[in-house]
């Protein structure tokens, strides 16, 4: 395959850690610490070696020449409509002209009005790395909150533009992460969760605790602030504030962790110093807010209901006892529910591709809405007056595009559709159902070019998650476009510890039960094999972030079964995850490390911790970031360190470390071309890909 590689040293240190039981070795725990000259050396070898091998790759050029090209093209966001105290209804909606490194956020009032920028976030710097986190428009429609992330962190800063004049406001919001900004009714400003700020030195690394709600007021600096809601005996639980279409209520929403159960409390903003009510006050399940006429709630939950329905709640009459069931749980699963047109407006998941049910008030459904095919579908936002809505479809070979469907004639009409240099009806996607290990049945869509031959030589790349309650649902994605046209199969497995089948099938895949996402994925690898679809030198698996954890566990349990793993942004060091900024709220999914049943669970298969020494192991690509301050690089640091010393074999093992970049949200599109470009180059030459035209 390729010569054997001199790879950086790296230090071997004495570093020990106590466990329930056990104290473990931390060899090279020093490469937690991203600034010290002695890790930047050791990323700036990592680098230069990765780089060489890259640039020797004669296809790299083609495919990223390819890449440019077919990412080029225009496209454009969900649009949203708010309604002007003149009745002028004003519409806003994201838009790239096709290499722009952030999309640009624009307005134009009436739908057919005239269209300008409002914010363009690739004016912000020069290199696309400053991004927009989020966006909340006031009701009235004249008045922008939005979030900058710098870098790709999750840190966000809060900025406040008049949308007439495109000027911003004095307004500037610090130390908020995780928080969208829900302004309250009378415009005057909104709710927004925030940490205390954070040790300059750490604030990339400090674990994230004690969030808090506070009410920033326009024009006010954020030291005056109102703090509305926190809770110093409950370092872990995070909030978040929704306003009721009404205006009346602030709904808080109580997180803790990734746990999907949650917590909802309310406040009437009618009343003067009304207090906090807690209306779901144990964490038994999920909640969420779908709409209400007064103190009549609509709440979409899996209480009692693993794949979800909708019930409705009266908030002066709260008791348990007199909740009502309006959508029943069925057997596809809830994803979930709008209240638009005085209906709702159902999502539903059968075998992870999307479908789309009208429902009365009373919960009578009468009408299934037709989708262009095996897809998924957004939208669908709205309030309960509005007669029409927006929505987008995708699929593995079709970009999103946007439709208005208007309640009144039952009809979709085509509102905004991409042009894109891909002839999709060249391929073909279809989905099979894999028995894993213990005989669950597991969904896998197989996409690519028509009249495949089953003759095991078809270079495969393997996707996968599993995990947080998390749904891999079809969807256009330009690389995978790449690979289609390069002779690639593409195939997405919907492994447990997803979203797919509801939470059922979430906790089948979570803590004590984390194997059986790394057996479905092997399940899945060995039945492309046995299909004669792929062989072992011509299948790659790849994930990020929990899916990094995915590629990573599964290389080592079975490094003989892969040509190629490309871990992205991954969770490795399964007993250190919790020390890092957010990483302690994963013990939800995961377990924790210092819990003594939970430990000999992390400990079996954390990657970093099961890498054998003299193991062949297949060609690896690591990815990360030196900004990711969710899943710390740390990671990726020990690990591909780790790998290259135990790793007996030829292939090579390298890792990527991208600069002024995190976990991924916000990464511009330049650099995102560059990645693609060297993970498809990477694939090409490991597993001798013979490069086919479109």
């Amino acid at each position: 395959m390729t010569a054997s590689f001199a790879y950086p040293p790296a230090r071997h240190d004495d570093r020990l850690h106590a466990y329930p039981g056990i104290t473990v070795p931390d060899p090279y725990g020093w490469l937690e610490d991203p600034d010290s000259p002695e890790t930047q050396a050791w990323v700036a070898a990592e680098n230069a070696v990765t780089q060489g091998f890259l640039d020797t790759i004669p296809q790299r050029s083609q495919i990223q020449s390819r890449l440019t090209q077919l990412w080029n093209f225009e496209r454009y966001g969900i649009p949203f409509r708010k309604t002007l105290p003149t009745g002028v209804d004003r519409y806003f909606y994201f838009k790239n002209n096709g290499l722009q490194n952030q999309s640009v956020l624009y307005v134009q009032d009436g739908l057919d009005g005239e269209s300008r920028v409002l914010l363009d976030p690739n004016l912000l710097s020069e290199d696309g790395t400053v991004a927009l986190g989020g966006i909340s428009v006031s009701e009235d429609g004249q008045l922008l909150a939005y979030s900058l992330s710098r870098s790709g962190s999750d840190w966000r800063e809060w900025w406040v533009r008049d949308v007439a004049s495109g000027d911003d406001l004095p307004d500037h919001l610090y130390w908020s992460k995780f928080s969208q900004a829900a302004w309250s009714h009378d415009h005057q400003g909104f709710y927004y969760g925030r940490y205390d700020a954070p040790q300059a030195q750490t604030q990339f690394a400090e674990a994230n605790y004690f969030q808090k709600l506070y009410y920033h007021r326009i024009g006010t600096p954020q030291s005056e602030d109102v703090l509305i809601y926190h809770r110093p005996d409950q370092k872990e639980w995070g909030f978040g504030g929704q306003i009721t279409e009404d205006g009346r209520y602030l709904i808080i929403g109580v997180c803790l962790g990734t746990d999907s159960r949650n917590l909802l409390f309310y406040q009437d903003l009618h009343q003067d110093n009304a207090p906090i009510v807690e209306l779901i006050s144990e964490f038994e399940a999920g909640f969420a807010v779908v709409g209400n006429v007064g103190s009549q709630f609509w709440l979409w939950t899996d209480l009692d209901a693993p794949k979800g329905r909708l019930i409705a709640v009266d908030f002066q009459n709260p008791d348990r006892a007199h909740w009502q069931e309006i959508i029943p749980e069925a057997e596809e699963t809830l994803e979930r529910v709008s209240l638009i047109n005085h209906q709702f407006v159902a999502t539903y998941l059968k075998d992870a591709a999307s479908q789309v049910k009208c429902f009365d008030r009373s919960g009578q459904c009468f009408q299934d809405l037709p989708l262009p095919g095996l897809g998924s579908v957004e939208g669908w936002g709205g309030k309960a007056q509005d007669s029409d809505t927006f929505y987008s479809f995708t699929s593995f070979t079709s970009p999103s595009t946007i439709y208005r469907y208007d309640f009144k004639t039952g009809e979709s009409t085509l509102f905004r559709q991409p042009t894109v240099d891909f002839d999709p009806s060249l391929y073909e996607t279809h989905q099979v159902f894999v028995p894993s290990a213990d005989g669950t049945l597991v969904p896998l869509f197989l996409t690519h070019k028509k009249g495949l031959v089953l003759d095991g030589q078809n270079p495969t790349y393997l996707y996968g998650y599993g995990g947080f309650n998390v749904s891999l649902t079809p969807s256009f994605r330009v690389s995978v476009a790449v690979w289609l046209e390069m002779g690639g199969i593409y195939a997405v497995a919907n492994l447990r510890g997803g979203g797919e089948y509801g939470e059922a099938w979430h906790q089948a895949g979570m803590k004590a039960h984390k194997q059986n996402v790394f057996d479905d994925f092997i399940a899945a690898a060995q039945w492309l094999i046995s299909q004669g679809y792929t062989s072992t030198p011509k299948l790659a698996i790849a994930g990020g972030s929990n899916g990094g954890l995915l590629v990573g566990a599964c290389m080592t349990q079975r490094p003989d079964l892969f040509g190629a793993a490309l871990p992205a942004v991954g969770v490795m060091d399964m007993l250190r995850f919790h020390q890092f900024t957010i990483g302690w709220a994963w013990c939800a999914e995961y377990g924790s490390p210092e819990d003594p049943q939970d430990f000999p669970v992390l400990y079996a298969y954390s990657p970093l911790h099961n890498l054998q020494p003299g193991t062949a192991y297949p060609a690896t690509l690591i990815t990360t970031a030196d900004h990711d301050d969710r899943v710390v690089p740390a990671h990726s640091f020990k690990f591909a360190a780790a790998l290259q010393a135990a790793h007996g074999g030829e292939a090579p093992v390298l890792i990527r470390i991208e600069t002024k970049a995190g976990h991924g949200s916000g990464k511009p599109i330049a650099k995102m071309i560059e990645e693609v470009a060297d993970q498809w180059a990477f694939l090409v030459q490991v597993l001798d890909i013979p490069i086919t035209a479109p």
